[in-house]
């Protein structure tokens, strides 16, 4: 489904330097972001397989210190 957009110059020369566009679809006000085709690609073949749950223990170690700090119990309440 590749469909044609007509873009502003300066969203052509943010896409050309390599800067995403967001973007408000008009009927449904979906916020939305648009990158060049070969960035897209390169994040999504980072991305590929990735599970954000496996950066969890990783997230716990170096946040350990801070969630026993006595002054997160004001955040947690």
């Amino acid at each position: 489904m590749n469909q044609t957009v007509s873009l502003t110059a300066e969203q052509r020369q943010a896409l050309e330097q390599g800067e995403p566009v967001p973007v408000t679809e008009s009927e449904t006000q979906l916020e939305c972001v648009v990158i060049r085709a070969d960035l897209y690609e390169r994040v999504k073949s980072l991305l590929s397989g990735f599970d954000p749950r496996d950066a969890y223990p990783a997230i716990d170690e170096v946040f350990r210190q801070d969630w026993s700090d006595p002054k997160m119990a004001e955040y947690d309440d």
